[in-house]
């Protein structure tokens, strides 16, 4: 991470007016924490006047029975973030957006971006969704509206490598851990009390955790499981504990980020199975609070976590492998503490202090090459004349590509 060298602002210099797009706190998720720290952190800075719009604006008190009803409630949510794109983006000169994949790329960061572009303004793109590589592939699209974006930022090498694959230059800039939310604790012991905390989607695989418990529990009978978050396959996982016949699991259903904090001190393992991911804050937290990390290898989790440095690594769907490396945590207490000790020296690298300089750099940067030629306009509409004509002549939206994540 870059070392925190900018010069001190120019107090008589207008401050750079950055327009924060991103989901509300209101949807429990990776991206809504990430952004809401983000905007605190850089409301803090005395070169920028930082505003946000949310992508899932509160419908007022008349029309909020509307958000019940299923297909009304994205028509009339979509358009009133219309109408405050419209309203509050001529204001600023940077527009940042936060952005996911598949569906939810096509209702909240296009219509962002093309509206900033028409504009005249500087865009953007954090793009944060582990499953980029497939959704570029097969939405042609979304790239045509990634490329009109000034700036691509991602939070890992990973997603840079994906992007380049697809002729794009992304840069990382980390995700941010704020450590006085993650109290960290000692852990001599290790107990065998396991945390598990992502949605309950298919991505996600908690159903192998669910399975890697029952045999650790052969091993262990007084292990304990804690499972947070909800999801489509809520039911589905409980029946699968009930038909494992498994003993002292507990679903806390959705918490908030307060919350999550009295849990990773219960806690003493956390267990991740993910099939598709990128850069997982629930990992970076859990290095913080000092819980023993065993993971897959999905997506850009390598980046992050190097097998019996910082944490333990299993092959995809693995859930025998699982079981057993977080029955090697318990037998070598010795091997645990050091994936502890260094996951915790990890977890510093992502507080705000280590990312600061690199945000500060790339909005300075961007205003500093605020010039917007005929060439480049020309190339403006050319993708918008493109991207036209690919959404006419695509004729049905699989099922399949609905799939939205926040994955940081």
């Amino acid at each position: 991470m870059a070392r925190d060298t900018q010069q001190a602002p120019n107090r008589n210099a207008a401050p750079i007016r950055v327009l924060i797009v991103a989901p509300s706190i209101d949807i429990l998720g990776g991206q809504a924490v990430q952004a809401a720290r983000l905007v605190e952190k850089l409301r803090k800075e005395p070169g920028l006047k930082v505003g946000f719009l949310p992508v899932n604006p509160r419908l007022p008190s008349p029309l909020r029975k509307l958000q019940a009803i299923k297909y009304v409630r994205t028509a009339v949510t979509s358009a009133i973030y219309l109408a405050m794109l419209l309203a509050r983006m001529w204001r600023y000169d940077v527009v940042h957006v936060f952005s996911a994949s598949y569906l939810s790329f096509v209702l909240a960061p296009t219509p962002a971006i093309l509206i900033a572009r028409l504009l005249g303004k500087k865009v953007l793109l954090n793009y944060r969704s582990g499953e980029c590589e497939d959704h570029l592939r097969r939405w042609r699209t979304a790239l045509l509206v990634i490329r009109l974006a000034h700036r691509v930022i991602v939070p890992s090498g990973y997603l840079v490598d994906v992007f380049s694959r697809f002729g794009i230059r992304a840069q990382a800039i980390a995700n941010i851990v704020d450590l006085s939310r993650f109290a960290f604790r000692e852990r001599h012991p290790l107990r065998p009390i396991l945390l598990s905390n992502r949605n309950f989607e298919s991505l996600y695989n908690v159903e192998a955790i669910l399975r890697a418990f029952a045999l650790i529990q052969l091993r262990v009978p007084d292990a304990r499981l804690i499972v947070a978050g909800d999801g489509s396959h809520r039911d589905n996982l409980r029946k699968l504990a009930v038909d494992l016949d498994l003993r002292n699991v507990e679903f806390t259903g959705v918490l908030a980020p307060e919350r999550m904090r009295e849990l990773h001190q219960q806690a003493d393992i956390f267990v991740n199975a993910s099939n598709v991911d990128n850069m997982p804050v629930s990992i970076l937290e859990a290095f913080a609070s000092g819980l023993a990390v065993v993971t897959t290898d999905a997506g850009g989790i390598p980046y992050i976590v190097t097998n019996e440095r910082n944490g333990l690594m299993v092959s995809l769907g693995d859930w025998t492998r699982l079981a057993r490396k977080v029955l090697a945590l318990l037998e070598n207490q010795e091997l645990a503490q050091r994936l502890i000790a260094t996951a915790r020296e990890d977890s510093k690298k992502y507080q705000w202090e280590a990312v600061r300089a690199e945000w500060l750099r790339v909005y300075r940067e961007m205003m500093g090459t605020f010039v917007v030629s005929r060439l480049s306009f020309r190339v403006f509409r050319f993708s918008l004349r493109r991207i036209s004509g690919a959404i006419r002549n695509k004729k049905s939206v699989t099922i399949n590509d609905k799939r939205e994540t926040s994955n940081e």
